[in-house]
């Protein structure tokens, strides 16, 4: 995409492409973590994060539902803030810092409600195989038929239950 920018010398506009930060600390496409309300509860959220020239938008959704995301962040000091916005319905504040493996952080709902949070770039695959490992993971219901058995016979010197 390219836009228009005055060169410093003569005024004269000439177009120039618009710069994508690719580099490790904030790359662009899909995100993935969670925001707790108190440690160890985790909401996971799911994001598509676009880092372009300081702006930072995007969408996503969570338990709560399908939200956008705008906001700014600097490389330099790997900070970011954005708002989270729940379209239809309210918008929180995030402030973090780009540390690590993701971005840690605290997100606000004006003075009623604050908690933590955690997001990081999600590898090629990770969410398929995560929701694969996830479904092998939940419990599977056991339908069985009871059938009677005769005792064995016990030695006379052993301990048994009365049925």
């Amino acid at each position: 995409m390219l836009r228009r920018r005055q060169t410093p010398r003569r005024g004269v506009p000439t177009l120039q492409p618009y710069r994508v930060v690719t580099d490790t600390l904030f790359p662009s496409g899909p995100w993935t973590g969670f925001y707790n309300y108190r440690p160890g509860d985790r909401h996971r959220m799911d994001l598509h994060l676009s880092f372009t020239n300081g702006n930072m938008t995007g969408d996503g959704n969570d338990d709560i539902g399908r939200f956008l995301i705008k906001g700014r962040y600097d490389a330099a000091n790997r900070e970011c803030h954005w708002t989270k916005t729940y379209v239809g319905r309210h918008d929180v504040f995030y402030r973090g810092f780009r540390e690590g493996k993701g971005i840690w952080g605290t997100w606000e709902i004006q003075q009623f409600s604050r908690g933590g949070f955690h997001i990081w770039p999600r590898a090629a695959g990770e969410g398929e195989a995560r929701s694969e490992s996830e479904a092998q993971a939940e419990p599977v219901e056991a339908v069985g038929k009871e059938t009677q058995t005769q005792p064995a016979a016990t030695p006379a010197n052993s301990c048994t239950r009365p049925a």
